[in-house]
């Protein structure tokens, strides 16, 4: 079976290509290197590996991957309200535009699994828990293009949304600016964490547990096609509050401030329900404490690095085809 990953050299694509190369997935990844990232060397002496580096925006070249594909899970994306804030009409073009020339060119026997982001239901002061049901509010230009993009795919009758928690952990393309990766990194190296609107909650999900994810549904497509799943950790609909508290207990040694003199752009706010996909028999394997001790572990060796390397913030000059 013959799998297209747009964006596929990226945090998450990172782990999924070399999970679905092991199970005998035949994988293209088409990604522009944006980030000069080298995540995917050390898969190229695989034979039913096959990288491009293009750009989403070339249709004419896309297309023709499209239509060889079996299974395409669109990946390639410009991720968070800075990035997307800062080039609103590229976000539109790579995060909307891109999922709606798949959808459209995609015959009814190929399949698509979109990774959306819980960021679409925006911020909820009622204290209910967000459910796949529950009415849409994105806050950022970033949540309403995945909410969107989305929309395209279930509209079309053929497709499989996965809206994500927030994601933590460990990739070969490694990113800081993900609010568990980033607050375990300024406690061990700032030793000190200033924390705005700290009462605001956010759910979380380990990023093998996302990939992991994506080959549960190529799995079971047929028996969940057009239908949207949560994914995320039950136990984890956490505040930044109780977030930094729990990274305390692992590294003692910093500082605490909160703040109310600034506010968070991303007002996200919001409990998560995931119990339409543990119903499924799905069940996430890394916990939040696993995925802290992890990060400790790894920045010892990641901290002498250049970190902006790890930000998801594009280069300057970079938007043309």
């Amino acid at each position: 079976m013959k799998v297209l990953i747009t964006g596929g050299a990226g945090y998450l694509g990172s782990i999924l290509v070399p999970k679905l190369l092991n199970l005998d997935y035949n994988v293209t990844v088409y990604d522009n290197l944006i980030y000069n990232q080298l995540s995917l060397i050390d898969l190229c002496y695989i034979k039913n590996f096959k990288f491009v580096q293009s750009d989403v925006r070339d249709k004419e070249n896309l297309l023709g991957y499209i239509k060889e594909a079996d299974i395409v899970i669109p990946l390639a994306a410009i991720v968070g309200f800075p990035a997307c804030d800062r080039d609103k009409k590229m976000a539109t073009e790579i995060n909307y535009e891109q999922i709606k020339f798949i959808v459209d060119n995609l015959s009814k026997e190929q399949r698509i699994i979109f990774p959306n982001s819980n960021s679409g239901y925006g911020k909820r002061a009622d204290g209910m828990y967000c459910t796949e049901e529950s009415p849409l509010n994105p806050v950022s230009h970033y949540g309403q293009t995945k909410v969107d993009a989305e929309k395209v795919i279930m509209d079309s009758g053929n497709g499989i949304g996965l809206r994500l928690a927030t994601v933590f952990g460990i990739s070969p393309r490694m990113r800081l600016d993900l609010l568990v990766n980033e607050f375990v990194y300024k406690a061990l190296t700032d030793r000190y964490i200033t924390v705005f609107e700290k009462d605001f909650i956010r759910n979380y999900i380990h990023i093998r547990d996302v990939a992991y994810t994506f080959n549960f549904m190529i799995d079971n497509y047929d028996k969940y096609n057009g239908e949207i799943f949560n994914v995320g950790l039950s136990d984890s609909n956490l505040s930044k509050e109780e977030l930094v508290e729990k990274i305390k207990g692992y590294i003692p040694d910093f500082a605490i401030t909160y703040s109310d003199y600034y506010e968070d752009p991303d007002k996200r706010n919001y409990l998560v329900s995931n119990k339409k996909i543990e119903s499924t028999g799905w069940s996430p394997t890394y916990s939040l404490d696993e995925g802290i001790e992890e990060l400790i572990m790894a920045y010892k060796i990641i901290v002498n690095f250049d970190m902006s390397k790890f930000r998801n913030s594009f280069p300057l000059g970079y938007g043309k085809v």
